[in-house]
């Protein structure tokens, strides 16, 4: 069996590491590839880290990126020109940036998704439903936790499970965001979706949607406790992808949700 040839950008970050490892372990992939935004002088896993570059990603068919946006789409204007793959796990994009990567993904495969675990992606599906069940009478919020060195707030995940929210009342979803709190203990529903960002220890991710009618409370939520189930979600997807043609994909296509 021909494995598939992988680059791996921020190579040095928390998932950059993680990707590493779990792809080391698995049967379908080759990493030829890992880069960094600064020059790396040591080996990891046998290979010097380089730059984001045309040369960096020549041997490479599928490119999993974790970085951050200005980063990812430095890496997806190079994969454009040679016709490369991406994964994108990345998450903080602005809605400007989430545009141009839709008009790169009409040139290139992308897969891309906030959280690449099954459980969060079913979290997701289960929020639309609940969202369109409950109907307007249910006001929404959405709380998660994440390790203090985590910038980005409300993560990506939150994000993911309002648009769940906002899709299930079909409504845009930008035009539902509230108030985004961080680290408070408590917060309010509002006609919006609130979020709440709390940022401690080494938490890996916990996340949060409630519905209350003020007579009721729909609870619906999801703990991760291995990182290992980012990367090996991040892997699954980047098989998945080897053979689509251009197109924005997510993990719910992957899992076939309707």
């Amino acid at each position: 069996m021909k494995k598939i040839n992988l680059a791996i950008t921020g190579c040095m970050g928390r998932m950059g590491q993680q990707l590493i490892k779990s792809a080391n372990k698995n049967k379908y992939f080759k990493i030829v590839s890992l880069t960094e935004n600064k020059i790396i002088n040591k080996k990891i896993s046998g290979i010097n880290p380089e730059l984001n570059t045309i040369r960096a990603f020549k041997k490479a068919k599928i490119i999993i990126d974790f970085t951050a946006p200005k980063c990812t789409l430095e890496v997806l204007k190079i994969a454009v020109k040679q016709k490369k793959k991406v994964v994108i796990g990345t998450t903080g994009f602005s809605k400007k940036e989430e545009n141009l990567i839709k008009k790169f993904s009409k040139k290139i495969p992308i897969l891309k998704a906030g959280n690449m675990s099954l459980g969060v992606n079913l979290l997701m599906y289960l929020t639309e439903i609940a969202s369109k069940s409950l109907g307007k009478n249910f006001l929404s919020k959405v709380n998660e936790i994440h390790h203090k060195y985590k910038k980005d707030y409300p993560s990506g995940t939150a994000l993911m499970l309002g648009k769940g929210i906002a899709t299930g009342k079909k409504k845009e979803f930008y035009s539902m965001i509230g108030k985004k709190y961080l680290n408070k203990k408590n917060f309010p529903f509002s006609k919006k979706i609130n979020f709440n960002s709390i940022r401690k220890g080494d938490v890996i991710g916990e996340h949060e949607v409630t519905f209350s009618s003020g007579k009721e409370v729909v609870t619906l939520n999801h703990e991760s406790f291995d990182r290992a189930l980012y990367s090996e979600g991040a892997l699954i997807a980047a098989k998945w992808l080897s053979n689509k043609k251009s197109g924005l994909y997510s993990m719910r296509d992957l899992l076939n949700f309707k």
